[in-house]
């Protein structure tokens, strides 16, 4: 700025109007900091509203895959909001902290070189006063000077004057004469103190002063310029990371199964009932008693009501008019003596086997039918789950004796190392004060006794969810041949004397069959089994049994001992290893 040494206010508007510029972009990029942070509160508060609570967590959908690529969205969402944040905190850090500091500096050092050159201009000025005062009074001075030189002349030429008069006037004409040239001497001394002053001033000092303003306003510039990139590079360095949550959230939509998600739908929600035989054909025109086979549990009491009641409503097997009939279970027994149409029988069994199973069949049938009722409409969630199908049942019920299980280990575990510390208290009592354990003791033993209770409970629970799938895989099993009466009391089938012995043999004949299967693995128990239950085998932990049939998805593994004693026992009680 060299050449603007006499613009000194040009310059002064100059680096203030830079200094202005500064504290625009300052306050500007505080405002984008502040869009950034209400962006990512936003973005967070949205991604934890659709965040499901830890209650939630635990229902069947959060299985599905979609389910948890929506989680993954929202948590990639969250991160984003991260990210958003990092830009507003580093723009405030690099930006607008490090240039409101920048400018302080800069208006300070701004104002000191502006006093120094305000200083030189006073000196200046005063200089310029200093000569004009001194050449004013050389002015002054010298015309006294030039009018007592006249006086002195006129008073010598005066014939009237007295020597005394003329000498005097000489004397004032030479005093004023020698002032005049005092105040020339002292004038030419001022003009040239200023003159050096002014070229110090122009030349040297101003300058100087201005190449230093140049300089802070170049680096104002420069400054302002690394905050223009700054601005963008902030927001460069969090876009890899940007790109990784957006790449998530492609993930999360590329992870989606939808055949998964209906294979886990239908491992939640199947069952386990076998499906519905077909329905008999009934020959009224000949009055054959109706008979129902032991497939159609749960049936309306014949087709004709289904056609006619249910003609505009979609059918259903066990609904409101879905009742058992007093025929659902066939008579196993020899003809008996004509009776009437609607009357059947109360028939006894010769054998305590059967007659148990079919007495089982005949208890599980409502439970059955009410469980499916509760498929139909919002199910009630119940303590022993027992709103769910019998296999899903038996698998919550599972789940949650392992998991207190594993909770009863914790506190037993607890309750020892307790007892462990109370000792060490007790043997050094610097250690510690074994009164302060005993609130802790106390509450470990009260959470082992409720957590046994609950086992207890539970375990009753799977027993009862087991016995239910048993009796369906011995209804899957074993097929048993109906006698079907005419109103004389002969029999249709000619062919067969006694339907009762003709049921028994084949009854035996399956399970002569089924005792020469040869073994197809080994088995060790890890529980003990009191198959009190007809049809299963009591076991005792450890023990090693031969596996003859292996579990068909009902929950129940076919046995046999070294004796030859066979029956069936829960698979989940037994560590099973399968000849290759």
């Amino acid at each position: 700025m060299d050449d603007f040494r006499d613009q000194y206010d040009i310059i002064e508007k100059h680096t203030q109007s830079g200094l202005e510029l500064v504290e625009k972009y300052v306050k500007f990029v505080k405002e984008r900091t502040e869009i950034e942070q209400n962006y990512a509160k936003q973005l967070r508060n949205l991604s934890k509203k659709y965040n499901p609570k830890r209650s939630s967590k635990d229902e069947p959908e959060c299985r599905l895959s979609s389910y948890q690529a929506f989680l993954d969205v929202l948590n990639e969402m969250n991160d984003y909001a991260g990210q958003r944040e990092l830009i507003a905190e580093n723009m405030m850090m690099s930006i607008c902290i490090d240039l409101t500091k920048y400018l302080q500096e800069l208006k300070q050092e701004r104002k000191t070189y502006l006093l120094e050159a305000k200083k030189a201009q006073q000196s200046l000025e005063s200089t310029y006063k200093q000569l004009d005062g001194s050449k004013k009074r050389f002015e002054r001075e010298w015309r006294e000077a030039e009018r007592a030189a006249q006086y002195a002349e006129k008073t010598d030429q005066d014939i009237n004057a007295t020597k005394a008069d003329v000498e005097k006037a000489k004397q004032q004409a030479h005093m004023r004469a020698h002032v005049a040239e005092e105040c020339k001497n002292d004038y030419a001394a001022q003009l040239q103190k200023f003159n050096k002053e002014q070229n110090q001033f122009y030349f040297d000092d101003m300058p100087q002063i201005f190449n230093k303003m140049q300089i802070l306003d170049e680096s104002r510039v420069q400054k302002l310029a690394k905050g223009y990139i700054l601005f963008s590079e902030t927001e460069k360095q969090v876009m890899p990371i940007i790109g990784k949550c957006l790449e998530g959230i492609t993930k999360a939509g590329t992870n989606v199964n939808e055949r998964n998600d209906s294979m886990v739908v239908i491992e939640q929600n199947k069952s386990g009932f076998d499906r519905p035989g077909d329905l008999e054909f009934e020959d009224y025109s000949q009055g054959i008693n109706r008979a129902s086979s032991d497939s159609s549990l749960g049936t309306p009491k014949g087709p004709m009501d289904i056609l006619g009641k249910n003609r505009s409503k979609n059918f259903w097997l066990f609904s409101k008019r879905s009742k058992l009939s007093p025929s659902t279970l066939p008579p196993f027994s020899t003809p008996p003596a004509p009776s009437p149409a609607n009357g059947p029988p109360s028939p006894k069994f010769g054998r305590d086997t059967l007659s148990y199973c079919l007495k089982e069949i005949n208890k599980t049938v409502k439970p059955r039918i009410s469980s499916f009722r509760t498929l139909r409409r919002s199910p009630t969630v119940t303590e022993d789950f027992s709103h769910l199908p019998p296999e899903q049942r038996r698998k919550r019920l599972q789940q949650k004796l392992d998991d207190i299980c594993k909770e009863l280990q914790k506190e037993v575990d607890q309750s020892e190392a307790l007892g462990k510390m109370k000792d060490v208290y007790e043997k050094n009592p610097q250690m510690g004060d074994p009164a302060t354990l005993a609130s802790q003791i106390s509450q470990t033993s009260q959470n082992i006794e409720r957590l046994r209770g609950e086992l207890s409970k539970y375990e009753v629970a799977l027993r009862s969810a087991q016995r239910i799938l048993f009796m369906s895989a011995l209804r899957r099993k074993h097929s048993f041949s109906v006698c079907v009466c005419s109103p004389d009391g002969a029999h249709s089938d000619e062919s067969t004397p006694d339907p009762s012995q003709a049921i028994y043999a084949e009854f035996d004949d399956d399970f002569e069959d089924e005792e020469i299967a040869s073994p197809i693995g080994k088995c060790t128990a890890m529980y003990n089994f009191p198959g009190a239950s007809e049809g299963t085998i009591a076991m005792q932990e450890g023990e090693v049994l031969a596996v003859v049939e292996e579990d068909k998805g009902d929950g129940w593994t076919r046995v046999r001992r070294n004796n030859g004693d066979e029956g069936y026992i829960p698979t989940s009680y037994v560590t099973i290893s399968l000849n290759k």
